[in-house]
């Protein structure tokens, strides 16, 4: 014997939430396809503002190592390595999250970054501070939803079957 479910009358609240339901689906359809575009966007959004960051302290070594020394103090290391430290990260993690290759990795990385600087740097702005915690939040949800199907981590997952 087939038993068929009868949906409620839309005028019960069961009903009118699966019709508001039915209503949104071609938006949440939309909103599915548009995913990877706005993963790749915030990739590149933070990607380059880190790595604009590593060239400005590249451009001047002694200014970089000064900075460090007077202004960034970071807890437990020298000032010429954790600048070293900084440049390296600034300019390596972002060309990483850039691509989508080690996407997570990447991410994880300029989000410790990032509270560092919140940390080490005393004289920053409430404007500043406010900057930080978007690059954060963004850099947490790389981290947690990984870069996205355009990227090269998606497309190495499909060539090995993993997807």
């Amino acid at each position: 014997m087939q038993t068929f479910a009868v949906a409620p009358p839309p005028s019960t609240p069961v009903g009118a939430l699966q019709t508001a339901l039915r209503t949104l689906a071609p938006v949440r359809a939309l909103l599915d396809q548009l995913q990877p575009v706005a993963l790749l966007l915030a990739r590149l959004y933070v990607a380059q503002v880190f790595f604009f960051s590593g060239l400005t302290k590249i451009r001047d070594w002694g200014t970089t190592v000064a900075l460090f020394t007077d202004e960034y103090h970071v807890p437990l290391l020298s000032p010429s390595f954790a600048a070293g430290m900084a440049i390296v990260g600034e300019l390596g993690l972002p060309v990483l999250l850039a691509f989508g290759l080690g996407g997570r990795f990447a991410a994880a990385g300029l989000f410790v970054m990032n509270i560092v600087a919140v940390i080490s740097f005393t004289d920053i702005s409430p404007a500043g501070v406010q900057q930080h915690y978007l690059w954060g939040v963004i850099l947490a949800a790389l981290v947690l939803w990984g870069p996205g199907k355009l990227s090269v981590d998606q497309v190495g997952l499909r060539r090995l079957g993993l997807d």
